[in-house]
């Protein structure tokens, strides 16, 4: 699953992005899914995923995205107006592609010297054949 912030929220500072990742997979770990990856950079967020057999895709990005936008804010005053964006992707990857996966999400700052957010969402699209329309991808 990968999201970003919201275009009008301050993004999420260096010092408390690992924070931030370790709260989400302690929000995945309570509502009964298994966290196996959690990284990003200060402006999106990458989350590999065993979801809950009882959620669907749907509310686990609203859970996720409502309880950690609430812990954020209380994190610092810097992020009292802190807020995702309303969408997300969602993927489903392959066992065998598990390492693979996770790799992609620890090396986010490598892959970000070379390729945007907007361009990384769009090689996802292209690569799982998702027809997408850019005025409606990259909204908040």
């Amino acid at each position: 699953m990968v999201f970003h912030v919201k275009s009008t929220s301050k993004t999420i500072r260096k010092e408390d992005i690992g924070r931030v990742f370790e709260y989400i997979g302690g929000i995945i770990k309570s509502i009964g899914g298994i966290p196996m990856e959690i990284g990003g950079m200060p402006d999106h967020i990458h989350i590999l995923a065993s979801l809950p057999k009882t959620m669907s895709v749907a509310e686990f990005a609203k859970v996720v995205k409502a309880k950690s936008s609430l812990w954020i804010k209380s994190v610092d005053v810097y992020y009292s107006g802190f807020a995702w964006q309303e969408g997300y992707g969602a993927f489903s990857v392959s066992p065998t592609l598990l390492g693979k996966t996770v790799n992609y999400i620890r090396n986010q700052e490598n892959h970000h010297k070379v390729r945007s957010f907007r361009e990384e969402c769009m090689m996802f699209a292209d690569a799982y054949n998702i027809p997408f329309d850019e005025k409606h991808m990259f909204v908040d």
